[in-house]
């Protein structure tokens, strides 16, 4: 996300919330969602409005959720860019805009002394009701994204990146660049991303998060006022399903670099899926948890193969990607690989010990604390709480879910999820295929 720095003290003094957020819920009268926590101690609040429009929403015009984001600030209202910033800036705020997979998001970071949270609330509900999408900054804009893609090009973790999307979605919204490419961003026009704001930063479409030391009654009328320019629209029809491959593939791209980035899996959980503390947990003791981890022990430890080689789920609205993954010299690429896929193999068919599953569960639960100990990281998990429709005591309850996980459980998922024949390989680099 392209975020604005204009006060450098609002991101070193935060809020430190509790260990579990109690989440108010309610609907504003044009029917977007809000989602609240008060929090006290420091007169501060950090406000997310999230739309389901992320590139996922793209259709074919690859880029355009993106764009559409990142120009909302260039010029709104009566106001041009700089405007824009010596607005936030005279009373401390800090503003940022952009998208992923399968949302946009406007933050604002603001003090809640009246009159200097009133004009920045007035600021961003310009900005998201009249944005301007005027010709000269969207030709600007979109230079520095067709620059962008180009620089993209001449890696090759990011060339890695993009093949492996491709492999394990194909034609789902899921399987295009998120930022576009050269041919779909050039061809965009201003009017592209007008018809694409008119359609999803709508009211039914959006859901806008409050936490700080803001009361029920101040966190109603904030959210009643960004929202009130917007009209309510509609809200939009599911994105497509998840095909899962019907084989396996491997494919290298030969590339000029002297190390070669590997990149191995498919399909894997969602937001809601039941499975999914089965799998965190799990992949926790694959690879997710650094220099601990099943695979850093065989890749880096055991053999010297590789810096670092790590996996992780990345869960979305549908199955988003299971990727395993690591970069390694051109010469040793083959061998890293068969090492990546005997551990991963290993791990299916006999799953974790009773040791490694109580050190993993000790190292999530005690660094849970941390996740969401300012109110900016509370306000993304609350955002992810709302956009995901998952339970409001989801904070509350997630060490009890990571502490009902057993090596029995992890077993069973891992062999029903995750399909070896199934895995997708992506290698880039210069050297042996």
């Amino acid at each position: 996300m392209r975020t604005r720095l204009l006060a450098f003290f609002l991101l070193v003094f935060t809020q430190a919330p509790w260990a579990a957020a109690k989440i108010d819920h309610w609907q504003t009268p044009q029917g977007a969602r809000v989602y609240y926590v008060r929090t006290e101690g420091l007169p501060m609040a950090d406000i997310h409005i999230i739309f389901d429009a992320g590139s996922a929403r793209d259709g074919k015009a690859y880029g355009l959720s993106s764009l559409t984001a990142n120009m909302l600030d260039t010029g709104a209202g009566a106001w041009n860019a700089d405007q824009i910033a010596q607005r936030f800036e005279s009373v401390g705020a800090v503003f940022g805009a952009g998208s992923t997979m399968d949302m946009a998001t406007v933050s604002l970071r603001t003090l809640t002394d009246k009159p200097l949270f009133d004009k920045a609330v007035d600021t961003v509900r310009v900005i998201l009701s009249q944005p301007r999408f005027n010709a000269a900054d969207f030709q600007r804009e979109k230079n520095l994204t067709l620059a962008a893609i180009k620089q993209a090009e001449e890696s090759p973790a990011e060339v890695a990146h993009l093949v492996f999307y491709k492999a394990l979605y194909g034609d789902h919204p899921y399987g295009h660049p998120g930022e576009g490419d050269l041919k779909t961003v050039a061809a965009l026009k201003a009017s592209d991303l007008r018809d694409f704001y008119k359609r999803y930063y709508v009211a039914a479409n959006a859901l806008v998060v409050i936490v700080g030391d803001l009361d029920k009654a101040q966190a109603e009328q904030t959210a009643e006022k960004l929202l009130g320019g917007l009209p309510v629209g509609q809200k939009l029809a599911a994105l497509p399903e998840v095909v899962a491959p019907v084989q396996g593939s491997q494919q290298h791209i030969d590339f000029p670099s002297t190390q070669t980035h590997v990149l191995v899996g498919m399909p894997g959980t969602f937001r809601k899926d039941a499975d999914y503390f089965n799998l965190y947990v799990g992949n926790h003791i694959l690879g997710g948890s650094g220099l601990v981890s099943k695979l850093f022990k065989e890749v880096r430890e055991q053999r010297g193969l590789a810096y670092s080689a790590s996996s992780s789920f990345i869960p979305l609205l549908k199955p988003g990607p299971f990727v395993v993954s690591l970069q390694t010299r051109n010469d040793q690429a083959p061998q890293a690989l068969a090492v990546l896929n005997q551990t991963l193999a290993d791990f299916i068919a006999k799953g974790p010990s009773e040791a490694e599953l109580d050190a993993a569960k000790k190292n999530i639960t005690g660094g849970f604390a941390m996740r969401i100990d300012t109110n900016k990281k509370l306000a993304s998990y609350v955002g992810m709480i709302g956009f995901y429709d998952l339970p409001l005591d989801y904070l509350d309850t997630f060490e009890q879910k990571v502490s009902q996980v057993t090596t029995q459980s992890i077993a069973e998922t891992f062999k029903r999820r995750i399909n070896t024949a199934l895995l997708q390989t992506v290698t880039v680099g210069k050297g042996a295929k």
